[in-house]
């Protein structure tokens, strides 16, 4: 690096670098830093080129591992960062844009080391490495302070101190990729961490006061999507006469020293969506989500999981808890509109899960909107593109419905919002359509997708539950909506046929041979029976709660009729069928008493008056169907590769070698 260096294949041979990780101490006060820290370099982004920044990196870190016991280079560098930060405030505030970059240059260089360090060694080597100071002849060790608490504190207090600011906002979004590489160690660890030194750092100690100013920043920039600043505009003017008192360390800065970061996957290409959004927010979420899924200590609850969950709106004026130290307040509707727009990402989209299971100030806020379909309209959206999505983004999505149908009041509400035109329902034409039936829609179809793709009965039986809490308040069902319901219905016992047919085969051929064993067709019926159950009981729960707001379903179930004969007298089954046998004996005598060649129009007419007629009590009664989710035991063994994996493929301009990771494979996610 330093003043003359413009490539990053020239790295390894730079004068500057070489000093630093060479064998000569170099004090905090020495000139060298101010050389050291004025380079102009355009941070990669793509994936090629940061992987040649790894490897040039590595190289300068092998020398500076062998040297920094003895030099203690590494510790001095990071003195000299902090003693610059102390001023960060001042400069942004009188627009000293010298000072700001050489900080930014000092950080990044300290971030670019910490992260092949932390991928090379132990937590409790780097800790070593950080306490190195140079070797004087005759000098006696003395207590010196934690330069590791040191550097986590002062880039926490950077993020939560520092105004957002045209020259900032890069030292911003270095400060957050740097807390990010801190804790990146449990990337190279296949279990999951417990007892990782930094996490005791951020969890006790000096960082802890700061928690819920930390969280509300980090919501906050994801909040205002705030773009990397234009290039060119605010670093330094560009000298026209050679000459000015900034000429000798300035001239060199690339126009795009503060623009570069525009976010890009790791090792993948990526989507022009994602190109436009703001690297500050991108990088903000992504250590939201890594600080909020840290497992509890032994003694400690996760603090940041603690500010998570109970912030409350700006608009709130009831007291805090005494009891969470950590609350704070945030402008809800803001927050509401960013979650709305944000949905293309997992990241935002497990930010809305973590909110609505864990923060019921925000459920509740959520739940009581009266535009519920700009929030709900993208997640039908990840749900209907499921071929395009990775398995953890659609379960994320559905799970965001079954807590949403929970509430009776949503899944009326649903019903009474009418849509316009879904351009993206390429099945059919939809061109006036409530919400309610699109959402039926959506999760049948995913239901469809899973039962011939990828057959996953965890996906089944949250599809189904969010159907089941949604059934009594089905009202005025789109007539495409209930031949959907039925058609599900119709494969489902297709498809129990054929279940039944081969395992009748297989048990008359295992008679003949004792040598093979048999398939499980037994579980395989017993799993579909219960997908059977389960379709019944929604459609007896829509016909005993309102049947007179539902002709369409009616309809559809007269149509199709024959398909549930055969359910009739099954053991399984005979119990629920009884009401849907009463509605559609009753519906077609009264359809027989009217005559044949009856039109569409004139059926629904017989069925809305029909509807009036019914005797209710006639109708078994039948417990109310509600599932409520429930997260599973030992949570982060699937969240924590969860958001690494999304930190992985999805941060600004950090990359990770692939054959390092042990904590997923690379395909997951």
């Amino acid at each position: 690096m330093g003043a003359n260096s413009s490539s990053i294949s020239e790295l390894p041979e730079n004068e500057y670098l070489k000093k630093l990780s060479g064998a000569e101490p170099i004090s905090e006060n020495d000139p060298f830093w101010n050389q050291l820290l004025s380079f102009s370099f355009t941070t990669p982004t793509n994936s090629a080129d940061l992987k040649l920044l790894e490897e040039a990196t590595i190289s300068v870190c092998k020398s500076l591992v062998e040297k920094n016991p003895r030099t203690g280079n590494l510790g001095s560098l990071i003195k000299v960062f902090l003693s610059r930060t102390k001023e960060l405030k001042i400069s942004a505030e009188c627009q000293n844009h010298l000072f700001i970059w050489q900080a930014h240059n000092a950080l990044f260089i300290i971030c670019c080391l910490l992260k092949v360090f932390i991928s090379q060694m132990s937590e409790e080597e780097l800790q070593l490495h950080f306490t190195y100071e140079e070797k004087a002849p005759g000098s006696y060790g003395t207590e010196c302070e934690d330069l590791i608490e040191e550097l986590l504190c002062c880039l926490i207090q950077l993020i939560v101190e520092i105004p957002l600011l045209d020259i900032t906002y890069s030292i911003s979004l270095e400060a957050v990729t740097t807390l990010i590489v801190f804790l990146s160690c449990q990337l190279f660890h296949k279990e999951i961490l417990r007892e990782s030194i930094i996490h005791k750092y951020l969890m006790h100690g000096r960082c802890v006061p700061y928690t819920s100013r930390l969280v509300k920043t980090l919501l906050y920039n994801f909040i205002r999507q705030e773009r990397s600043p234009p290039p060119g505009t605010h670093v330094f003017q560009q000298q026209t006469d050679g000459g000015g008192l900034l000429y000798g360390i300035a001239s060199g800065v690339a126009t795009g020293l503060w623009t570069v970061f525009t976010l890009g996957g790791v090792g993948s290409k990526p989507t022009p969506q994602l190109e436009q959004c703001s690297p500050l927010a991108n990088q903000s979420l992504l250590l939201l989500l890594v600080l909020a899924n840290l497992t509890d200590a032994p003694d400690t609850p996760n603090p940041y999981r603690q500010a998570i969950m109970s912030f409350k709106n700006t608009q709130d004026s009831t007291a805090f808890s005494s009891s969470n130290p950590h609350a704070f307040q945030i402008n809800f509707n803001s927050l509401y509109t960013a979650l709305c727009e944000q949905q293309k990402s997992d990241q935002a989209t497990l930010l809305l899960y973590m909110l609505l299971h864990q923060n019921s100030n925000v459920r509740t806020y959520v739940l009581a909107r009266t535009d519920i379909e700009n929030l709900v309209l993208p997640i039908l959206e990840i749900l209907y593109h499921v071929e395009e999505r990775n398995s953890h983004h659609v379960y994320m999505a559905l799970i965001i419905l079954l807590i949403l149908t929970e509430d009776d009041g949503f899944n009326r509400s649903i019903h009474e919002v009418i849509l316009k035109n879904i351009t993206w329902y390429a099945e059919r034409v939809l061109t006036e359509i409530s919400l309610g039936s699109l959402l039926i829609l959506v999760v049948i179809r995913t239901i469809q997708y899973n039962m011939t793709r990828t057959r996953d009965k965890y996906l089944h039986t949250n599809c189904l539950a969010a159907l089941a809490n949604m059934s009594a308040q089905f009202r005025s069902l789109h007539q495409y909506a209930a031949q959907r319901i039925i058609s599900l219905f119709s494969l489902l016992s297709k498809k129990h046929n054929k279940v039944l047919e081969q395992a009748t085969q297989s048990l008359r051929g295992s008679l003949g041979s004792n040598d093979s064993p048999l398939p499980d067709y037994a579980q395989d019926l017993n799993v579909i029976e219960e997908v059977i159950r389960m379709m019944l009981e929604i459609i007896n729960s829509c016909l005993t709660n309102s049947l007179h707001h539902n002709p369409n379903l009616v309809y559809a179930l007269l149509y199709k009729r024959d398909l549930f004969e055969q359910f009739r007298t099954h053991p399984s089954f005979q119990d629920i069928m009884q009401n849907i046998d009463l509605v559609i004996s009753f519906f077609s005598s009264r359809l027989e008493q009217a005559g044949a060649e009856l039109s569409v129009e004139r059926v629904l007419e017989i069925i809305k008056q029909g509807a009036v007629a019914l005797p209710k009590d006639r109708l078994r009664k039948f417990p109310e169907l509600k599932f409520k989710y429930v997260e599973e035991e030992q949570p982060e063994e699937f969240f924590i590769p969860y958001v690494w994996s999304l930190v992985y493929n999805s941060a600004v301009a950090l990359y990770w070698n692939p054959h390092d990771i042990q904590l997923f494979t690379m395909d997951s996610g």
